[in-house]
């Protein structure tokens, strides 16, 4: 049997001591997705619906979403990060409940701007649902 030989062990990713920084929150109808960067734009840890644990229709929910944004929010303060901007992407359910879940988690939110993007008349939407 092989052996694992030349591998190194211990963390993978250094820690840093990164004070302030960028929160992204992407939220769609299906997912949301939680990435937090310093202000080089170096990710410094994300979470999604997804990886929190949650499947099919119940990652589209507001309480995933929080538990996404937790879940990122903790990684984060870890590497020492108290102060973000948080940048809002997407109509999903889960954008607000995100946002409140990292000021609850204890990062001070400095800035707080909607990036959507917005056609000025471009794709034909899709069409209206008959249930």
């Amino acid at each position: 049997m092989a052996t694992r030989q030349g591998r190194r062990t211990g963390p993978r990713k250094p820690k840093r001591n990164v004070p302030n920084g960028v929160a992204y929150i992407q939220s769609t109808f299906n997912n949301t997705i939680v990435t937090i960067a310093d202000t080089a734009g170096d990710v410094i840890s994300w979470a999604s619906a997804g990886s929190s644990g949650f499947k099919g229709a119940k990652k589209g929910t507001p309480f995933a979403a929080q538990t996404a944004a937790e879940g990122a929010a903790r990684r984060a303060i870890e590497q020492g990060m108290r102060q973000i901007e948080v940048m809002v992407t997407g109509p999903g359910a889960g954008r607000e409940t995100a946002v409140r879940a990292l000021q609850a988690a204890g990062l001070e939110i400095t800035l707080i701007r909607d990036t959507t993007p917005i056609p000025h008349n471009g794709c034909r939407p899709p069409k209206r649902r008959r249930v």
